[in-house]
C-alpha cells in the first residue's frame, strides 16, 4: 500500500509529536521522524509542514549560530501547538480505534 496519502493526513500530528519533548531544526526533525518509522517521508514535505505550522501560530522559531556551518533555525512547540497536539492526538486515537474495530470485525487484523 502506498503510504503517501496516509502520511499527508498525519504529518502535522507527527511533527508536533516529535517536537513535544525536544526542539529541533529541519533536518533533525526529519531524521527523528524517519527513526520513528516514517522512512518514506520526503524532505520537502517536512519543511513545508514546518512552515505551515509556524504560519498557523503553532510553533515558534529561534536561530542558533554555528561555527562550522550555516545557522540553524530551531522549531519549538508553543502553547497553541501543545493544545493542537492534544486535540489531534485524541482525534487520531479515536480514528485508529475505529479502524482497528473495523479490521478486527472483518478478520483483517494482523
Amino acid at each position: 500500500m502506498d503510504t503517501t496519502q496516509l502520511l499527508k493526513g498525519v504529518l502535522d500530528l507527527a511533527v508536533l509529536a516529535v517536537l513535544r519533548e525536544e526542539d529541533g531544526y529541519g533536518y533533525d526533525i526529519l531524521r527523528r521522524l524517519r527513526e520513528a518509522g516514517l522512512e518514506e517521508i520526503g524532505d520537502a514535505s517536512v519543511y513545508g509542514t514546518l512552515r505551515r505550522l509556524f504560519a498557523a501560530g503553532l510553533l515558534t522559531t529561534y536561530v542558533v549560530p554555528s561555527e562550522t556551518g550555516p545557522h540553524r533555525k530551531y522549531y519549538s512547540l508553543n502553547a497553541a501547538g501543545r493544545d493542537q497536539l492534544t486535540r489531534s492526538g485524541k482525534l487520531w486515537r479515536s480514528f485508529a480505534t475505529t479502524m482497528d474495530t473495523l479490521l478486527d470485525d472483518r478478520g483483517l487484523a494482523a
